[in-house]
């Protein structure tokens, strides 16, 4: 039998080390050939990791969480043949193991002939050739239980199974329920223990949890740095307006009708559309800023940032060239991508390189927010929930009456280093005069 130790390859791209996030296998376990191994996050995307070799697992880099360079060992697998490592001794990602495992293997040193021979004993466990683990933690020692406290008196009350049922779901010890007649417990008595001691501090198991400890690892720990980054280093300004989106929604409502099989129509494509028209006159917005070098890039291309919720967190997908897709193309390219960022097919390229970033809860965008920014960009819209309300409206002759319409907040935040506040209001006016008048969002 050999050992093939497989090393953490070059996943590109210029990056040097990978977080574990996921092990799928665990030593003892038996691995075929292109098995999952793990899944390693980089800052561009998660990657599975595949075994070269069919065999036994025997050591493994770390835990979740743990982040190890390219090129470090990610596990040693038992092979049938020699395997890639002649000597026989694997690998320790530190000295001091290594050191002991030495140190244990040379023989012992005679004790002096005036040392009392101590007494036989068990023989101690060989030290493990692998990556530092943890000690295991001494069991803890079990806490006798008095014979009262283990006797339950549901085996000496009369009661059905439902009803057994229902008091242990509730944390109830039928001993302690007083039968209305004939000493049989039913419902009705639950009930009326459930209403008299509801004062007297009785509260049905299952209601208050447990405490847990959650580590914070892979795309969660991912977005907690970045926004931490984002906050600490840039000094935000929020601004929201409100904008008048009936007719809007009546034209999106009609092209609706009559897509065929193309995809429907949301919000947010006509709100690409627009920023990307407004991009032009405003290239401030659309911009990345380097605070280390005191550079600001202005990019000709919008390259929109589409926030999407996932099982795993928030991702950025990102829709390149958007200034070049009309509404039903970049409805396409929002379905495919949010779905990629979902079941963690979207590629790395996909997740990177946003230069504006829209960030929406849909039905649940509250009033207004102050969305954080993708660092390094300088800008981002969060459109919020679309609400019903009374307006005044004057007509052409410039009569006012009151109408029922439709209203969205749009709220911005910006980079008050690079963007200033007189910037974000004029654009955001501008903005509401094309989501206002949809008509001139499809005008060439």
């Amino acid at each position: 039998m050999g050992r093939y130790t497989f090393r953490l390859p070059d996943i590109g791209e210029g990056i040097a080390e990978a977080e574990i996030v996921a092990w799928h296998v665990k030593v003892g376990d038996m691995v075929e050939e292109d098995g999952r191994v793990a899944d390693m996050m980089t800052d561009k995307a998660t990657v599975e990791m595949e075994s070269p070799v069919s065999g036994k697992v025997i050591e493994v880099a770390g835990a979740e969480g743990d982040v190890i360079a390219i090129g470090s060992p990610l596990v040693v697998i038992e092979v049938e043949g020699e395997g890639n490592e002649r000597d026989g001794k694997g690998w320790r990602p530190a000295a001091a193991p290594a050191q002991v495992a030495e140190e244990a293997s040379q023989p012992p040193v005679p004790e002096p002939a005036s040392a009392p021979t101590p007494a036989p004993g068990p023989a101690p466990a060989p030290i493990a050739e692998m990556s530092p683990a943890r000690e295991p933690a001494p069991a803890p020692t079990p806490t006798p239980v008095p014979v009262a406290a283990r006797t339950h008196s549901h085996a000496r009350v009369m009661a059905s199974p439902a009803v057994r049922k229902r008091a242990a779901d509730l944390g109830i010890d039928l001993g302690e329920v007083r039968p209305a007649e004939d000493g049989r417990i039913r419902h009705s008595d639950l009930d009326a223990f459930l209403s008299y001691n509801a004062a007297g501090g009785f509260q049905p198991a299952g209601l208050k949890g447990r405490d847990e400890q959650v580590r914070v690892i892979g795309l969660r720990r991912r977005i907690a740095e970045n926004m931490a980054a984002s906050k600490r280093q840039i000094p935000h300004f929020a601004y929201v307006e409100e904008f008048d989106v009936t007719a809007l929604e009546e034209t999106r409502a009609q092209l609706n009708e009559g897509r065929g099989d193309r995809p429907k129509l949301t919000m947010l494509p006509f709100l690409i559309a627009a920023i990307c028209k407004l991009i032009p006159k405003y290239p401030m917005l659309n911009a990345h800023y380097d605070d280390e070098a005191g550079v600001v890039t202005r990019y000709g291309s919008v390259h929109l940032g589409m926030a999407a919720q996932t099982p795993a967190g928030l991702m950025v997908p990102v829709i390149r060239d958007a200034q070049d897709r009309n509404l039903w193309q970049l409805a396409s390219e929002i379905s495919r991508l949010a779905q990629a960022a979902r079941d963690g097919s979207a590629k790395s390229s996909e997740l990177s390189g946003s230069t504006i970033t829209i960030t929406s809860l849909g039905p649940m965008g509250g009033v207004a927010t102050t969305p954080v920014i993708n660092r390094p960009e300088v800008a981002i819209l969060g459109p919020n929930r679309i609400v019903e309300r009374p307006m005044f409206v004057r007509d052409a002759g410039g009569v006012e009456r009151i109408e029922k319409r439709k209203t969205m907040n749009i709220s911005m935040s910006c980079d008050h280093r690079v963007v200033d506040g007189w910037d974000a209001a004029s654009f955001a006016q501008d903005l509401k005069k094309l989501i206002e008048a949809p008509a001139l969002i499809l005008a060439g």
